[in-house]
């Protein structure tokens, strides 16, 4: 007679709302007016907060944005380095690449996919305008609780 198997513990890579799919569609940007306006105006401010928080504070908005920003100015491949971050945020959260690859959804949807992304940040319980470190401090999303040492 097998022994029973020992029940499943720890925590759950990608969270709780980790079900394989994205929690917005790649055009409903048209959702949040303001981010969408935003995300069609400069795109550089919502690919930063999205980059933050997939990297996990290793890279800071301004950072991410600043980069984003002279790549397309002196290139317009932004769409290359942007989609890196789609393929993490997939890898972290198990996301499908659809309709296409993450390079073609940037190159031919470069503000939706922005705006997905930062959606699928917000659903999972971050907020990507406060950054990572607020995050974690606050226990948002997967974020690791940020323990201050007392004087």
């Amino acid at each position: 007679m097998k022994p029973a198997a020992e029940p499943v513990t720890g925590i759950p890579v990608g969270g709780a709302s980790a079900t394989g799919t994205w929690s917005s569609g790649l055009f409903d940007c048209f959702d949040d007016c303001g981010l969408c306006c935003l995300t069609c105006w400069c795109p550089c401010i919502t690919f930063g907060k999205v980059a933050e928080i997939v990297d996990r504070g290793a890279t800071s908005c301004g950072t991410a944005g600043a980069l984003y920003a002279l790549l397309a100015t002196l290139t317009g491949c932004q769409c290359i380095y942007s989609c890196t971050y789609r393929a993490k945020m997939r890898a972290q959260y198990a996301l499908p690449a659809g309709p296409c690859g993450d390079c073609c959804v940037h190159f031919c949807c470069e503000p939706c996919s922005l705006v997905q992304q930062y959606k699928e940040l917000k659903a999972r319980g971050y907020d990507p305008d406060i950054g990572w470190q607020l995050n974690a401090e606050r226990g948002n999303g997967n974020a690791p609780a940020v323990q201050m040492m007392g004087r």
